[in-house]
């Protein structure tokens, strides 16, 4: 098994981010677990976030990662 991290902010979430996580497990192998570093309600340039933490992380793995911290 793989491990792959991303530092993300998922502000919003949407396709694309979806579509990274399809081309990770297409070069690693469908079992790479996929690990999200995300930033809190505010993002890494100190404005706050368009949604709340959890319902970031939420999307995230209802898409398919496997852990958001």
């Amino acid at each position: 098994m793989k491990i792959v991290g991303i530092v993300c902010e998922y502000n919003p979430f949407h396709i694309s981010n979806k579509k990274q996580f399809d081309i990770i497990r297409s070069h690693f192998g469908q079992d790479t677990a996929i690990v999200c570093m995300m930033s809190g309600n505010f993002v890494q340039r100190g404005a706050p976030a368009i949604f709340d933490k959890s319902l970031r992380a939420k999307a995230a793995v209802l898409c398919g990662a496997d852990l958001v911290l």
